[in-house]
């Protein structure tokens, strides 16, 4: 994750408690986990849309390590591997697009690879990945505006001033999501309330722990919120931190415009 102030790492240290918040999903967070969408019994189909990233998304936990590939068919081309963790050791979480079924009956899904370039997608079989787990929420970062809001079955239900990345080191734009969260119980902390990694990786290729984009507090300026200030992470007032943290969970689609 990246330091948003000066040009030190800003890749926060796994505290013992830190595990078990990831793992627990945000107080009213409408996440569930849901089967498999396979076709129905007596209307075969080769493809269902799993996410549309507005209204539900669904996202998965690595079952096992698998490759990667452009189609759903393991004689293409191989663009990445799965794997477990993030760059801060939580387990890596994946967010699913569509489930595909070949002609031989074996079930596919596409989904966004947290790696660079942003944007990149793939196919996997369907075995390789844990349970399905289904959201209701979207989390929007309008960099012109300078605001997070956050959305609800597509409708908005709180908003607040944020700080993004200055002209030199933007926030990348595109659709991402939320792939862990931390507690910072340190109050001298810059990060302090909370702080959650995301899918989308800065514009520093060589930053330490590999650029991860985050949102967390204000890094001890909260007069300068909302701005363009950071060296690409998206930064909130601790209240709007602490709110923020108490209503979403992993595997929240974040847009940023």
């Amino acid at each position: 994750m990246l330091e948003t102030s000066t040009a030190t790492t800003c890749r926060l240290r796994r505290a013992s408690a830190a595990a078990a918040v990831l793992l627990s999903l945000a107080v009213g967070a409408p996440a569930a986990h849901a089967a498999s969408a396979a076709p129905e019994s007596g209307h075969p189909r080769e493809s269902q849309v799993l996410s549309n990233e507005t209204t539900f998304t669904r996202w998965a936990y690595v079952n096992q390590i698998e490759g990667i590939y452009q189609r759903p068919t393991q004689s293409s081309t191989r663009v990445a591997r799965l794997r477990w963790s993030t760059e801060d050791g939580f387990p890596q979480i994946y967010l699913l697009l569509r489930a595909y079924w070949d002609s031989q009956g074996r079930e596919w899904v596409k989904l966004r690879i947290p790696m660079r370039p942003n944007g990149r997608t793939g196919w996997v079989q369907r075995d390789a990945l844990g349970g399905f787990h289904l959201t209701h929420l979207l989390l929007v970062v309008d960099r012109q505006r300078l605001r997070v809001s956050l959305y609800s079955r597509g409708r908005l239900v709180w908003h607040a001033p944020a700080a993004v990345g200055k002209p030199s080191t933007p926030t990348p734009p595109g659709r991402f999501w939320i792939t862990e969260r931390f507690k910072i119980d340190d109050r001298s902390s810059g990060y302090y309330p909370y702080a959650f990694g995301t899918s989308d990786y800065s514009t520093l290729t060589e930053w330490p722990g590999g650029g991860v984009v985050g949102i967390h507090g204000p890094y001890y300026e909260p007069q300068l919120i909302p701005g363009r200030i950071s060296h690409g992470c998206i930064r909130l007032r601790v209240g709007d931190d602490d709110w923020l943290a108490n209503h979403v969970a992993l595997g929240t689609p974040v847009h940023i415009l």
